[in-house]
């Protein structure tokens, strides 16, 4: 089955990239672990906060690559292995959850607190920037076009 793309018009010209990236977004987003929320804070800010109920700072990394948020938790194998487990109902396992961030977001900061990882984000807003276009003429015509005589009135 293929999929029809919203950006095929002639007046979209050029954002083939979204497209792309809109398709990693639906690959990553059926995993489903670990548990997530994002967050307005603020007028600019951005709060994703993960669940890892179980991992520690040294068992969390929070990396950016190629406007990828990439979230990774690993346990340390040698504290595992000496723990018996008569019944075991929190997650363990390794993980990666990754967050395309568009042009122009920031990671600001992460902090761990009560299971909870929150990395904070900003959007920088761009000063407006206004340009002039210069209008080539064709060949033979100068800039501002033919001029019209200039009649003398009495």
């Amino acid at each position: 089955m293929s999929r029809i793309s919203g950006f095929n018009s002639p007046l979209l010209l050029g954002f083939d990239h979204f497209e792309r990236i809109l398709d990693r977004v639906s690959k990553t987003s059926a995993e489903g672990y670990p548990p997530y929320n994002i967050e307005q804070i603020g007028e600019n800010g951005l709060r994703i906060t993960l669940a890892v109920a179980g991992f520690s700072m040294d068992d969390l990394q929070v990396t950016t690559e190629d406007n990828q948020l990439v979230v990774r938790g690993r346990h340390d194998q040698a504290q595992e292995a000496d723990r018996v487990f008569l019944h075991r109902g929190i997650a363990a396992r390794q993980f990666q959850r990754s967050f395309v961030l568009a042009e122009g977001i920031e990671v600001r900061g992460a902090s761990l607190d009560n299971g909870l990882l929150h990395i904070d984000l900003r959007r920088r807003v761009p000063e407006p920037e206004v340009r002039t276009i210069q209008i080539q003429g064709g060949a033979g015509q100068k800039k501002g076009g033919p001029k019209a005589p200039l009649i003398d009135v009495d």
